[in-house]
């Protein structure tokens, strides 16, 4: 992983600096990893996910710009994969249930993907104080109860609740407004 994530980053870096050649071998790699990354999520719906590809490559090359070379580079591209499928489903209409027997994947061993959702969990968490944080943290993604999650965190179950409910208002708005 940190050997293809090595080769893909000095491609891309490569490719800012004017070089046709390792820019092509990035997008040819690039193709190589997306279609199995969509057709797993399209359940194989081969044109769609032939089309988000092609989608994501030219987003890739239109955005190169914006990429931070200090990052990894494969959290960047998957982000932006993963951004052009929810915009795939959401002009479908469509909202995708994931049954609780595959939520295994949760505890799968890391992956490009995990990072990616680290880094925008994160950012997105970002705009909480700090204790409202810790909640949400507890509560959503730790998998603790209000009770447990107030007193780890020094306040009433009640106060935990409401705390809680207004953060993901808070987070939800945020979200939306950065959509638009």
């Amino acid at each position: 992983m940190v050997d293809r994530e090595a080769e893909l980053k000095g491609l891309m870096l490569r490719g800012l600096e004017g070089d046709p050649v390792a820019w092509r071998m990035l997008l040819t790699q690039l193709r190589g990893a997306l279609t199995p990354y969509f057709r797993r999520r399209l359940s194989g719906l081969e044109a769609d996910a032939e089309d988000l590809v092609q989608d994501c490559l030219i987003a890739i090359h239109a955005k190169r710009a914006t990429y931070d070379r200090s990052m990894a580079f494969t959290a960047w591209a998957y982000a932006i994969a993963r951004y052009k499928l929810i915009d795939h489903f959401r002009r479908q209409g469509r909202r995708v249930d994931v049954p609780m027997e595959d939520a295994a994947v949760l505890t799968a061993e890391h992956s490009v993907e995990d990072g990616v959702v680290r880094r925008d969990l994160s950012k997105v968490l970002s705009i909480l104080p700090m204790r409202q944080r810790r909640l949400i943290e507890d509560v959503r993604i730790g998998g603790f109860s209000l009770a447990e999650a107030a007193a780890r965190n020094g306040c009433t179950e009640g106060a935990a609740k409401v705390s809680v409910h207004r953060s993901m208002k808070a987070l939800s708005a945020s979200v939306i407004s950065h959509e638009d």
